[in-house]
């Protein structure tokens, strides 16, 4: 089974409304303010699967800053989830910083059939990584036994649209504040998986995943490799990024850089374990 662990969809409203939306959110308004940038629906994602022979898909949130949108976007999560039960997993995105709101939004989209949080954008979003209303949403996370994706930033290299400066610093910071939370870091965590050669390190991230998503853009092949020897291939998941990346050329580097039996563990085998599939 081929799994990708980060892909994006949102309403087919957001399209038209391009301009209303980036004016009320800050984190779409990065993303999205060309109009030349990707946004997909749900049937588009289910086409390319299709075509690119991914079995399943986990669907993410953005870093949503304004509520209401959030809550728009998660809906139709939920609502593409329901419709192909056995293609889509949804995730739920909010801000922290809402507190009991995002707490309350959490928790609903939990019972309609979420299956975690994320992602979660510390640049664009500005909540409090060190504040109560984040333990809150970690607590609650734990509680319920899901996993939080959170964006990573290279803090070196070429800049690009939603880049943002959640370095590998900060990420290790929050998997040492939350050792009890399943945390999975984006975009290989900005270069974090790198410092598991040092053994502390290593030991902090003992909960922590990587997803490989928009890799091609980011690394060199080798990159798999090196993550393999430096934190253990078991903490890599398969990651496209779709739609800025169609998940066939995200997999053909995977499989580039890995062995089989490594290939398969990266593909799906990782996910299916740690949502328990």
């Amino acid at each position: 089974m081929i799994i990708d662990f980060h892909t994006h969809i949102l309403p087919p409203s957001f399209k038209r409304r391009r301009a209303e939306i980036a004016a009320r959110d800050a984190t779409f308004r990065k993303l999205f303010a060309d109009p030349k940038a990707k946004i997909a629906t749900a049937a588009q994602l289910i086409r390319a699967m299709d075509e690119d022979g991914v079995d399943r898909a986990v669907v993410v949130g953005y870093g949503w800053c304004d509520g209401d949108i959030a809550r728009e976007a998660n809906d139709y999560l939920l609502d593409s989830a329901e419709r192909h039960p056995k293609r889509i997993i949804p995730f739920c995105s909010v801000n922290p910083d809402w507190g009991d709101e995002a707490l309350r939004e959490v928790e609903n989209c939990l019972d309609a059939g979420a299956r975690g949080i994320g992602e979660l954008h510390p640049t664009t979003q500005q909540f409090r990584l060190k504040g109560k209303k984040l333990r809150d949403l970690m607590r609650l996370a734990a509680r319920r036994d899901i996993p939080v994706l959170v964006h990573g930033s290279e803090p070196v290299g070429h800049d690009y649209p939603g880049k943002g400066d959640t370095d590998p610093a900060t990420l290790l910071g929050l998997a040492e504040a939350f050792p009890k939370n399943r945390l999975i870091f984006a975009h290989w965590g900005g270069g974090l998986p790198f410092y598991a050669l040092m053994p502390e390190v290593r030991k902090a991230l003992a909960n922590t995943y990587f997803d490989t998503a928009a890799s091609p853009f980011l690394y060199q092949q080798s990159v798999f490799r090196t993550v393999a020897n430096a934190a253990g291939m078991e903490r890599v998941l398969f990651g496209s990024d779709y739609p800025l990346l169609r998940p066939k050329r995200v997999a053909e580097q995977a499989m580039s850089g890995l062995t089989s039996k490594q290939a398969a563990e990266v593909l799906g085998g990782n996910a299916k374990t740690l949502l328990g599939l």
